[in-house]
């Protein structure tokens, strides 16, 4: 099922984590790569992805934090 553009989750593929549709690649290991220093082109060889496919991943992440809401716990 796609959940946002080039993003989907299906239950037998990677346990239903978000990955870039058709692939088996995690949205978290897109991220995680470009957070570690990849630059996208590097990403994109790494994993056979397209452009595309990285943008959309990024654009994912970010409306997801975009729309968390993070309720700080009392006392800290």
């Amino acid at each position: 099922m796609e959940i946002a553009p080039r993003i989907s989750v299906t239950p037998d593929v990677v346990h239903g984590t978000p990955v870039i549709s058709g692939t088996r690649v995690p949205v978290s290991v897109v991220i995680g790569s470009l957070a570690g220093g990849m630059t996208k082109e590097e990403v994109e060889t790494e994993y056979g992805l397209s452009r595309e496919d990285v943008d959309a991943a990024l654009s994912y992440a970010a409306e997801l934090i975009a729309t968390t809401e993070v309720t700080p716990l009392v006392g800290t």
